[in-house]
């Protein structure tokens, strides 16, 4: 009879064992813990199926905009380089044109010379009539020369004074010409191309004082006092 009870007991013990303490427990758990870890990857799988689309969406817009920026700054790099050729043309052009411009100036007072000499000759009661001739073949020659370079004189006489092409040297009165008005010329002007070579230095005219009629009578009065002045001292001394 006691074993039998000692059986039985052993029996509820056995019975009275935690049940997650058992391997059958353990591996349900675990089958469990694995599923679940499952689950969250196919989770983790969908996601990432669905970041690619936003991640190529994202590259496709920042390419977009990367290209926007090239083509802006190739637009602005071909508009520089088309303005660098503008300028270069232009600036080759002006070189070509005012390249002689040191050299022209040097001429100048010898053509000034070759002028004087005539008009001085002109003037003479005998000229030597070969020798103007030939001063003046050169003159004109050295003139045509000169004009192929686009070098040209411009006339100044009877014109409104201009500072941008005139050197006044001094004014007088002159009743010809109007106010502020080219009378004469010292030293003709010259243009290459159209870019002022030498100013002209000219004599610039200026209208006289008007004297009222009282002044005027002012003044013939004192010419009267001062010659009847001068008639009684010499009568005086007489």
């Amino acid at each position: 009879m006691v074993t039998k009870k000692r059986v039985v007991v052993q029996q509820e013990t056995k019975e009275e064992k935690p049940e997650d303490l058992t391997p059958q427990n353990t591996e349900d758990a675990g089958g469990e813990a694995t599923s679940f870890q499952e689950n969250e990857k196919d989770k983790e799988e969908q996601e990432e199926a669905l970041d690619p689309i936003t991640e190529m969406e994202a590259k496709l817009e920042s390419l977009e905009q990367e290209s926007k920026e090239t083509h802006d700054r190739l637009l602005r790099v071909s508009a520089e380089f088309e303005n660098y050729k503008k300028r270069a043309a232009r600036e080759m052009a002006d070189f070509r044109k005012f390249a002689n411009e040191s050299f022209v100036k040097a001429i100048l007072p010898v053509v000034d010379n070759l002028d004087r000499a005539i008009e001085s000759s002109s003037n003479d009661e005998h000229p030597n009539s070969s020798v103007v001739e030939g001063v003046s073949m050169t003159l004109k020659e050295i003139l045509r020369v000169l004009e192929q370079f686009s070098v040209k004189p411009f006339e100044s006489v009877g014109k409104t004074f201009d500072p941008g092409f005139h050197q006044a040297m001094h004014q007088e009165e002159n009743e010809e010409y109007p106010d502020n008005t080219v009378v004469s010329e010292f030293q003709k002007g010259y243009m290459i191309h159209d870019r002022l070579l030498r100013p002209a230095m000219v004599v610039v005219s200026k209208r006289k004082k008007k004297i009222s009629k009282k002044q005027e009578s002012k003044t013939q009065d004192n010419i009267d006092k001062e010659t009847g002045i001068k008639g009684q001292g010499g009568k005086t001394n007489g």
